[in-house]
């Protein structure tokens, strides 16, 4: 089946199947099914088996889940099984210096090899042992590298010149911290965070009505 046809909520649901898994790996878990797996994250068995199936054939009657099996084969299926996967960073604001000292990302896979900013107070520092570059020699530096992920810590109003730049160099997957919608060419993956927008939608739920149990006091 190609990537086209697997829909992107699936893809984003892999990777929190193969992080449980890794913890249920910890507890010296062997074998997990699909209801057990689902009231721990929250998804329908049904959910689960069917995310699965998108990319064979898994599980063992009367058993459930291989544990450590299964772990494996979703971080090969995510790419995750090989090499570290290099990422450039754009932005060494308060975000961008957060972003970089986040020690998750190497625990994870990734790793963050080359800075660069605009700012020309923050060009050439080093900043947790990474020197800060222009970000006008970022064509040059992709075209001599491999690197394809790319994450922007930019501000909204640079966001749109710094993702072309990326785009152009041959990286194929972004994350952007920019609160801005913008389109990239097909074969690129852009992910956009946006806390303020997540915040937003949260909001929602204060102002609904409340239907919980609240005991009286008296």
């Amino acid at each position: 089946m190609s990537e086209t046809e697997i829909p992107d909520i699936v893809i984003r649901r892999l990777p929190l199947y193969a992080r449980e898994l890794g913890l249920l790996a910890g507890e010296g878990r062997d074998f997990i099914s699909s209801q057990e797996l689902g009231q721990r994250l929250g998804v329908t068995p049904a959910q689960i088996r069917k995310d699965l199936s998108y990319f064979g054939r898994f599980g063992k009657r009367g058993r459930g889940y291989e544990v450590v099996g299964l772990r494996e084969r979703l971080r090969t299926i995510l790419g995750l099984n090989g090499r570290v996967k290099e990422m450039v960073l754009v932005g060494v604001g308060r975000l961008g210096r957060a972003v970089l000292g986040y020690a998750g990302f190497r625990r994870g896979g990734f790793e963050v090899v080359r800075v660069f900013d605009s700012d020309p107070n923050q060009i050439g520092r080093m900043i947790d042992n990474h020197h800060v570059a222009d970000v006008a020699t970022l064509p040059q530096y992709l075209q001599s590298s491999r690197v394809a992920m790319g994450i922007v810590a930019v501000p909204a109003e640079a966001a749109p010149s710094v993702i072309e730049m990326l785009v152009s160099g041959g990286v194929r997957a972004i994350l952007s911290y920019a609160p801005i919608t913008t389109s990239v060419p097909s074969g690129v993956h852009l992910r956009q965070i946006d806390p303020v927008m997540e915040l937003e939608s949260m909001a929602y739920y204060l102002e609904a009505p409340f239907d919980g149990y609240v005991e009286d006091p008296q």
